[in-house]
């Protein structure tokens, strides 16, 4: 890092994501975004059709894939996402999983 320049903040949440969400490709469009931004982590498919997603990253990034939550891809009906703070923690996949 050069001179002057500060670290970035990191920031980890865990999001559920609710609406037409399942069956729509959301998964794999938010791994391909968050992988996109250089974050960590992870999205799975919930029982109860939600999705849910943690992710780890400078905060500009982790904000950026929080707003394209609200949206998803172009097949999803987003009506909910709910975020928690998470405290910093080692050990979320950096290639952001898919998980099943």
């Amino acid at each position: 890092m050069a001179a002057g320049q500060a670290t970035p903040t990191l920031r980890r949440i865990r999001a559920l994501v609710r609406g037409r969400v399942q069956g729509v490709g959301y998964r794999a469009a938010t791994a391909h975004e968050a992988r996109r931004l250089g974050l960590a982590g992870w999205v799975e498919n919930q029982a109860d059709g939600a999705v849910a997603l943690e992710a780890a990253g400078p905060a500009d990034a982790v904000a950026a894939l929080i707003a394209w939550c609200g949206r998803g891809p172009p097949l999803a009906r987003v009506t909910a996402v709910d975020v928690d703070e998470l405290a910093p923690a080692p050990g979320l996949d950096p290639a952001f999983a898919i998980r099943r």
